[in-house]
């Protein structure tokens, strides 16, 4: 009988993990600031993410934006591959083709004027989708 059980949790185990898939995106948190430095409290910002390969400024491979708010210690947090859309396809991203940065930038009115603020390296997060 206890090995009927086993053999049936086993099976059970094993056909349910065969639905399991990574995610298809990874989180990104920043504080946002103005120009003078001071840090946006609850407030609408658009932002724009760029995910460039080769090197910074490369060929971009995949770009969407956001139009979060922050939080009350100027907080956004997205989910990179869940923005809207405007080039590229996140879900087909060959992450062994790297090297992949990703350049961030933003409009402090929550509109679409973005200015870059930065670009950097992607390093271990998405590879993890490889």
């Amino acid at each position: 009988m206890k090995r009927i059980l086993f053999t049936l949790v086993a099976i059970a185990t094993i056909a349910l993990s065969c639905f399991s898939q990574a995610p298809e995106g990874f989180k990104y948190q920043a504080v946002v600031r103005d120009a003078g430095n001071f840090i946006l409290t609850n407030q609408a910002v658009g932002m724009q993410m760029t995910i460039q390969q080769g090197s910074i400024g490369g060929t971009t491979v995949y770009q969407e934006t956001f139009t979060p708010s922050t939080n009350s210690y100027g907080l956004v947090n997205l989910e990179i591959g869940n923005g809207t859309v405007v080039s590229g396809d996140f879900t087909t991203r060959d992450w062994s083709a790297g090297p992949y940065f990703i350049e961030t930038a933003v409009d402090v009115t929550g509109g679409t004027s973005y200015a870059v603020m930065g670009t950097s390296q992607l390093m271990s997060v998405p590879y993890a989708l490889h």
